[in-house]
């Protein structure tokens, strides 16, 4: 139930207008990011999710994720990240993307996918990596309660330094729940393929 909860609560500051569909080439992009706690390694899948993988992509590119803060950490479900930074100020983001939940890319352990409000298509900066295999979280149908989270890629190095992050202490703070007490930050985000 707690999961559940959660998943509805992925929340993002967001604007009613869309984004321009960006489409990406299908030459899949790794990310690195790093962090206090060690480098994480992200393989991009633009050919199933362009658009997410597009708009990753480019908050890497402008620099966005630096000095950002995973601001929730759940053991057992998902690490979130990409929307505060170290002083806990929620950054300015672009305009949201249409959902790719329905892209085949099932929410798995160690896939990270487009973090959002209850509105399918709201997700803008913020993302989460998932701890373990979240079904609940996947595409079921083109209706509200139904659309699921956006998988747009998968670590492919460093989840001993996400299961790290679920070993931390987490509390409440600026009204959020599960934040760790000891800022976990992204000290850099580049793109290295």
């Amino acid at each position: 139930m707690r999961a559940f909860i959660f998943s509805m609560m992925l929340l993002l500051t967001t604007t009613p207008s869309f984004a321009t569909e960006n489409i990406m080439s299908d030459t899949p992009s790794k990310v690195k990011l790093t962090t206090s706690l060690g480098e994480i390694i992200i393989q991009l899948n633009p050919e199933k999710a362009p658009i997410s993988s597009a708009n990753f992509l480019t908050y890497v590119n402008e620099g966005f994720y630096n000095n950002t803060i995973f601001h929730r950490v759940i053991p057992g479900f998902m690490a979130q990240g990409g929307g505060f930074d170290t002083a806990f100020n929620q950054k300015s983001v672009h305009n949201p993307i249409k959902n790719e939940a329905d892209n085949g890319l099932p929410n798995k352990r160690g896939s990270i996918a487009m973090a959002r409000t209850n509105v399918p298509d709201s997700a803008t900066a913020q993302f989460f990596i998932n701890y373990k295999d979240n079904a609940s979280l996947n595409h079921t149908s083109p209706t509200p309660s139904g659309w699921g989270y956006a998988v747009f890629g998968e670590v492919i190095e460093g989840m001993d330094v996400v299961d790290a992050m679920a070993k931390q202490a987490t509390g409440n703070r600026g009204g959020h729940q599960d934040v760790p007490k000891t800022d976990i930050i992204v000290e850099k985000a580049e793109v290295i393929e």
